[in-house]
């Protein structure tokens, strides 16, 4: 019964990843355009108004990914521990009214960030060392005291990634506890149900949690660390994703073999 209520409930779960697909889309267009046309300059500026818009679309579409994520960590603790109540209690209503939820936090935590940097004054230096606009660099060029914003900041972003991180941690933690009863052919489709989602969730929350956990900083290691969660994570999550489907793997395999057989004919 396990089984079969893993396999019923696909086609929702597919929905899911298509959603996530689609997103890391508008997510990693944030920031990846502008990156790689400034390969190809000399000088490389950017407008105060695209710098906010930047800014907002950054933290929008960030802090959604991480309401998803965590979303979806429910998803899959229903799916696995109460399996049989799974099509009642995971309704497209239910899964409509969470994305809904994730966008509106998304919307509001973005709308803070983006006031709280328009409201400094900004009369010194021009210059950001960073590679997309965001509110630690732009909080280094503002002409005041930035202590307290720092803190909101913190508060604000750091915070939702740690809260959210642990709720993920705990939800995991309940799922592989429950996971003690079953067989192991239902122990190795629920781990398989999970692991993509594990996977995303580990790339994206260490070096969102690393970045706004603390106060501003200089360590040069931010834009290192920045370019995983902006561009390479969105980058991997449809791969990652897609991974588990049995036709993708069967031509992984195929065109593995068929390389096998290429490289033995050439040694004879």
């Amino acid at each position: 019964m396990f089984m079969c209520s893993l396999l019923f409930n696909d086609n929702i779960r597919r929905g899911h990843q298509k959603l996530n697909h689609k997103y890391d889309i508008c997510y990693s267009s944030v920031t990846a355009p502008k990156l790689i046309a400034d390969f190809l300059l000399e000088r490389k500026t950017i407008s105060f108004i695209g710098c906010i818009a930047q800014l907002f679309g950054v933290h929008f579409f960030g802090c959604t990914e991480i309401f998803i994520l965590t979303v979806m960590a429910y998803d899959r603790y229903i799916a696995i521990c109460k399996p049989l109540h799974y099509t009642t209690i995971i309704t497209r209503q239910v899964c409509g009214r969470m994305v809904a939820a994730s966008w509106v936090g998304g919307f509001l935590h973005s709308m803070v960030q983006t006031l709280l940097t328009t409201q400094l004054p900004f009369c010194g230096p021009n210059e950001i060392d960073h590679y997309f606009c965001d509110v630690h660099p732009l909080l280094k060029l503002a002409c005041t005291d930035t202590y307290i914003v720092g803190v909101i900041v913190v508060a604000n972003s750091g915070m939702i990634a740690l809260s959210c991180f642990l709720i993920l941690v705990v939800s995991y933690i309940v799922i592989l506890v429950s996971l003690r009863s079953h067989s192991s052919e239902g122990l190795r489709k629920a781990l398989s149900t999970c692991a993509s989602h594990v996977t995303v969730v580990i790339l994206f929350f260490g070096p969102c949690t690393f970045t706004y956990i603390r106060p501003s900083s200089n360590f040069s290691e931010d834009k290192t660390v920045a370019l995983f969660y902006t561009v390479i994570t969105p980058m991997l999550n449809p791969l990652i994703y897609t991974l588990r489907n049995s036709e993708v793997k069967n031509a992984i395999k195929k065109l593995w073999s068929r390389k096998m057989f290429s490289i033995e004919r050439t040694n004879m």
